[in-house]
């Protein structure tokens, strides 16, 4: 079989990135344009200026994908692009520019959703292991999905409100930890003691997380013991924060895994980097023969590379669109 070429675009929140992947595993070239430093002074990414802001680079991304790969669009098999969730405003940006280079060069147009680029992260890593459970974790995503195969899936459970990322981001600002906050209360975490008494948030039995009400005991913690004029200590209170996070991101994960009598799990998306979580897992899974995999750490965060690894399958499959094409905010994975 013919070698296939897939670029990628990914601009759902506030990176630009564009990359070109062979047969789904062979990542080529990838450009990654973020804007951490500008939405630094915000406390947050702010969803105008991420929109701004892609307009401005997104051509300048992909000619130097290109020129990274020495390749030029003739050597393209087709283009994937996430159309949803995410900022529909940077969303639009990347699937115009998609379909701009889908009709100019009569390249087939791939549409990904964004949580299944996070699982297929890892087939850049190591090829994907079936049946596999992937849990999900990043600033706008906390989600346990299910597959049989290559995209063969079935979401087990996801958050109510709060996703474990936008979580750390809200604790660590109530900490006074500067954007992004969420490696600083890791490192924090790694340093103190969790001494603080904080709730386990849905510890129902089923596979759904909630986490606004753990962010919620943080700000009211900090808060009552303010207004008594005691001290915080941010590393202790880091501690206790992320201990619970971690127990209950395990706890739901490892229960998914023996209901379905699963070996293999994936952790993917931003909230993956983390330290602390990456350890208790990988503890798990030893003491329970699970096969654990995690994506590098520039796989992790938002990237072009994971859109154009599964965009390689979708496209095999032969599930492509017309330009007609939209962006979605909100989408679920089905």
């Amino acid at each position: 079989m013919n070698d296939i070429y897939i670029l990628g675009i990914e601009s759902s929140c506030d990176e630009t990135s564009v990359s070109i992947v062979k047969n789904g595993y062979d990542e080529i070239a990838t450009v990654i344009l973020s804007q951490i430093d500008i939405h630094k002074n915000f406390g947050g990414v702010v969803p105008e200026i991420a929109s701004r802001n892609h307009v401005q680079n997104i051509t300048i991304v992909i000619e130097e994908c290109l020129t990274k790969a020495h390749m030029t669009m003739k050597e393209i098999d087709a283009i994937a692009v996430t159309y949803g969730p995410g900022l529909i405003g940077s969303l639009l940006v990347g699937l115009e520019a998609a379909k701009t280079l889908s009709f100019v060069y009569k390249k087939p147009l791939v549409p990904v959703h964004h949580i299944l680029g996070h699982i297929y992260a890892n087939n850049l890593v190591k090829p994907l292991k079936f049946p596999l459970i992937s849990l999900v974790i990043s600033g706008g995503h906390t989600e346990l999905v299910f597959m049989q195969d290559h995209l063969k899936f079935q979401k087990l459970g996801a958050t109510l409100d709060d996703a474990v990322g936008e979580c750390y981001d809200k604790v660590a600002r109530v900490m006074n930890i500067p954007y992004p906050g969420g490696p600083i209360v890791d490192q924090y975490a790694h340093e103190g003691k969790p001494n603080y008494k904080l709730p386990i948030p849905l510890d129902d039995g089923s596979f759904n997380f909630s986490f606004s009400g753990l962010k919620s005991a943080v700000i009211n913690l900090v808060h009552n013991e303010q207004q008594r004029g005691n001290e915080i200590n941010k590393k202790n209170l880091a501690a206790s924060f992320q201990n619970v996070v971690i127990e209950t991101l395990t706890h739901k994960t490892m229960q998914a895994l023996e209901k379905y009598h699963v070996k293999n799990l994936i952790v993917a998306g931003g909230v993956a980097a983390n330290k602390g979580i990456r350890e208790k897992f990988t503890l798990l899974c030893e003491k329970s023969g699970i096969d654990l995999s995690f994506p590098e750490m520039k796989y992790c965060t938002d990237n072009a590379a994971m859109i154009a690894a599964v965009g390689y399958y979708l496209f095999r499959a032969g599930k492509t669109s017309n330009l007609e094409l939209n962006s979605k905010s909100t989408s679920d994975l089905k």
